[in-house]
């Protein structure tokens, strides 16, 4: 948890870096949901503006490592906050403080289906691991892919996802 100091430093970091990011990367838009948002800053490439380029996107995540942030892209934003965690250190955490699971023992039991190369820790730690068709959008930003992708994009492919789990399962 964020102390109140290193929030504020955060927040004022953020504010700067939203400023140039609009500057230099025209078209691009703090993301709708940012308020809702305590640890990062999330840039919208794609939700509720006009795609922007592989280029933009790229200068982006290099405006926000230039301020040392750890900057990721999802589908529809570039995700940037400090310090050196993302969504599989979290996970593995979560799963050991609320559920006493340790994920690395019970890995094989889970499936993990996404869409976004924010989600390549993930992809390479689960062996069931599945990326919406959408995910080849950006697939010059994988260095790891899901074991599968499904023919379907967004939640057409989340759907057929759980439609072949829940066959197996009958």
């Amino acid at each position: 948890m964020l102390g109140q100091s290193e929030w504020a430093t955060n927040r004022k970091v953020f504010a700067s870096l939203v400023e140039d990011i609009l500057v230099q990367a025209p078209g691009a838009a703090v993301a709708s949901d940012q308020p809702c948002r305590e640890a990062d800053l999330a840039v919208d490439f794609r939700e509720d503006v006009e795609p922007l380029d592989h280029a933009e996107i790229d200068k982006i995540v290099a405006m926000m490592e230039a301020r040392g942030m750890t900057a990721k892209i999802s589908s529809i934003h570039v995700n940037g906050w400090f310090g050196n965690y993302d969504k599989l250190s979290m996970t593995k955490l979560m799963m050991e403080e609320v559920f006493r699971l340790d994920l690395d023992a019970e890995k094989e039991s889970f499936v993990f289906v996404e869409d976004s190369p924010n989600d390549q820790p993930m992809f390479e730690f689960f062996h069931n691991s599945v990326g919406v068709a959408n995910l080849n959008t950006l697939k010059h930003h994988l260095t790891s892919k899901p074991a599968y992708i499904t023919s379907g994009s967004a939640g057409a492919g989340f759907v057929e996802v759980a439609t072949a789990l829940l066959a197996v399962r009958e």
